[in-house]
């Protein structure tokens, strides 16, 4: 062929074409695969959550009920000071047993305060470590899955342009002269 033939052009331009069809082609499977994993990637992490959303169920539940039985003690102690306080109005004879049954109330006091005091750092501790650990699954969820996919909605939307410009019409070609002031940008 000669290259001075304009079937020889049209044949490269086609080739052009084509070629580039391939590769536009190939980058979308390449996507697909990518997008594929994200999601792939999503599930697992969901799959793992979802036992620490139990644990943090269960933590929330035991802390209630904790809190609970902390009402009930503290009613009980209420009560039972009440009761040591009129009996100690009524029979002054009696000090003496009275003073030994208040040691012991004030031991139990004593032994209660420190078992809920102990109860409400095991709470804490707990919620603190799962709140760590849904702030380092958040930060994850945020480095491995949504900053990638921010990257790839843009690459998909420059994608979208090009194909865009691919497929727009061709400019209608000119097919008068104009005049120097029709030329004019200004």
């Amino acid at each position: 062929m000669n290259t001075h033939d304009p079937l020889f052009w049209l044949v490269i331009i086609t080739a052009i074409i084509a070629l580039s069809f391939l590769v536009i082609a190939s980058a979308m499977i390449a996507m697909a695969v990518f997008v594929n994993r994200a999601v792939k990637s999503v599930n697992r992490l969901e799959a793992r959550l979802e036992p620490l959303m139990t644990r943090a169920t269960a933590l929330s539940e035991q802390g209630t009920a904790i809190a609970v039985q902390g009402r009930q003690i503290a009613e009980q102690f209420n009560v039972m000071s009440g009761h040591l306080s009129t009996a100690t109005m009524h029979l002054s004879e009696s000090a003496a047993l009275i003073k030994d049954e208040v040691r012991g109330i004030m031991a139990l006091a004593d032994e209660t305060a420190e078992m809920a005091h102990e109860k409400v750092h095991l709470v804490s501790r707990a919620i603190d470590t799962t709140h760590e650990r849904v702030m380092d699954t958040t930060e994850f969820i945020q480095r491995k899955v949504i900053e990638p996919a921010r990257e790839m909605a843009a690459v998909l939307a420059g994608v979208k342009r090009g194909l865009e410009v691919l497929v727009a019409p061709s400019p209608s070609p000119i097919n008068s002269s104009y005049g120097d002031e029709e030329m004019f940008i200004g």
